[in-house]
């Protein structure tokens, strides 16, 4: 075995790729070998505080390579209270390279392995099966957070030689299942599995969203497209599998929903890099929509720091309800108003919301919760365009169903995500019609608040509700059901919402 030493990173280059400072340290070299041999070499390095997004190591590979096999390890000194750890994430670019939307990307497992390997008809999950092509080659480091000690790593790289077998034609799920017509559907767009930082099998997946009566779900593994070609099993005339990705930057995630199939998003930038727009435009292209994930979320990296001119929707409830949630629901109540204010709520101005589940791994309950969309079919463009004009609701579960209306003294009618025509002072009656909610409370919010509040439902969890009110009182209306709070004068976790109605010329 050969070693190699990066002790410290002062001495190496900053390479500027796209917009995105990287780190590129010296290249890793193999020499040929006879066919079934292995050659190892093992590199350790360490990084300092306020080191680069990412880190490169080349490694040159030459010719007759059948696999490229990499583990890695680092140090996770205890720190100060407040004070964050080590945590280094990594992947491989081949020897197409590292550009910011190049095609050199061959795979990301984030932090959740500690090895993988590539090869012409296989792949880790996460990474993708490929020709073993002579060249550089790149590790990816993504020092996410690194200790006041620096980060202390070790990489080891094994080659095997020898010849490469075929790499097998992908096969994706249809983009079109079984519908019924112009429908209700009810979906989960943000999950994750084993190709990314999940404990699911896809397999799994599957069979919970069949059995939280979901018609549909969209495939959002973490910075790789790699699951893409692994579901075509598991769909079928009761489920419809769109593909995207979960594009997890450090300044907040998005997910892309519903692309074409092999769609690769790169997430290498922050948003003072001012690249999300080029990306944003890239899932358009793709065939997909474009939805900002958990957007005041916590968690490092997590909260939303790009603007929402380039979202489709905004994913506002994300898994278990949580502040961050309520958050996220009241600030995109705020978008509303600013629509109505602007005069852009009758066209694309506003943003509709939805909800996912996020799950990862048990209990993790997928379809928890899910948005339920009016779609004129069940099909990967209908689908999406019911979501793109807001004609949708979220639910915790299938066993909550919502009817939301407004209507004119005339006739007029309109729904989720729809606009009521009628003159300023023309009564107006909004009606909502809920199932499977027992013990729940119903809400209407409009551009001024909160403007009624129910009796609980029954405990048959059924119930109407009618509320009088005109445009000039309510620009638009939409409606929350929500659990019976614990105590104090807090609103009880949310059991569902709506998009708006608007309402007036």
């Amino acid at each position: 075995m050969c070693e190699d030493d990066h002790a410290g990173i002062g001495r190496r280059a900053v390479f500027v790729t796209g917009a995105a400072a990287a780190l590129t340290l010296g290249s890793v070299s193999f020499a040929t070998a006879a066919p079934r041999e292995e050659r190892r070499r093992t590199v350790r390095g360490t990084l300092p505080p306020g080191s680069p997004d990412f880190v490169h190591v080349p490694v040159e590979v030459p010719s007759g390579v059948r696999e490229i096999h990499v583990a890695y390890s680092y140090d996770r000194p205890t720190v100060p209270a407040g004070t964050q750890g080590n945590a280094l994430d990594i992947g491989l670019f081949d020897e197409r390279g590292t550009e910011l939307g190049g095609r050199g990307f061959r795979g990301w497992s984030g932090g959740a392995r500690t090895e993988f390997f590539v090869r012409a008809d296989d792949a880790t999950p996460g990474y993708l099966p490929g020709r073993i092509r002579p060249g550089t080659w790149h590790v990816a480091l993504g020092p996410y957070t690194v200790a006041p000690q620096g980060l202390s790593y070790e990489i080891t790289i094994t080659l095997t030689y020898g010849e490469q077998d075929e790499t097998p034609r992908p096969v994706y799920p249809p983009e079109r299942a079984r519908g019924r017509g112009r429908a209700w559907y009810r979906g989960d767009c943000h999950l994750h599995s084993e190709y990314s930082d999940g404990r699911y099998t896809l397999a799994e997946i599957a069979e919970q969203a069949r059995a939280a009566g979901l018609d549909f779900i969209n495939s959002s593994e973490h910075n790789t497209h790699s699951a893409h070609a692994h579901w075509a099993d598991l769909a079928g005339d009761d489920l419809l599998i769109l593909l995207g990705e979960e594009v997890t930057t450090r300044n907040g995630h998005v997910v892309a929903l519903g692309t074409d199939p092999g769609t690769f998003v790169d997430w290498r930038y922050r948003a003072r890099d001012n690249r999300f727009g080029r990306f944003a435009r890239q899932i358009r292209r793709a065939g997909g929509l474009v939805v900002p994930a958990h957007p005041h979320a916590t968690c490092i990296g997590c909260n939303w720091k790009f603007g929402f001119g380039e979202a489709d929707a905004i994913e506002v409830w994300n898994g278990s309800y949580t502040p961050d949630d309520e958050v996220a629901l009241a600030d995109w109540d705020g978008m509303l108003v600013a629509s109505v204010r602007e005069g852009r709520d009758g066209g694309r101005g506003w943003i509709p919301a939805m909800g996912s589940s996020d799950s990862h791994r048990s209990p993790d309950v997928i379809g928890r919760p899910q948005t339920v969309v009016l779609a004129d079919d069940l099909t990967r463009e209908a689908i999406q365009e019911g979501i793109r004009a807001g004609r949708s609701y979220v639910a915790e579960s299938s066993r909550l169903s919502l009817a939301f209306t407004a209507s004119g003294g005339r006739g007029e009618h309109a729904g989720i995500g729809e606009r009521l025509r009628v003159d300023p002072d023309t009564p107006v009656t909004v009606r909502l019609e809920v199932t499977g909610a027992p013990r729940c409370t119903v809400r209407l919010v409009t551009d001024q608040g909160v403007l009624f509040t129910g009796d609980p439902l029954p405990v048959s969890g059924a119930g109407v509700v009618e509320w009088r009110t005109t445009a000039s009182y309510a620009a638009y209306v939409r409606a929350e059901v929500r659990h019976e709070a614990a105590a104090g004068p807090l609103p009880g976790a949310l059991a569902a919402f709506t998009n708006p109605v608007f309402l007036g010329r």
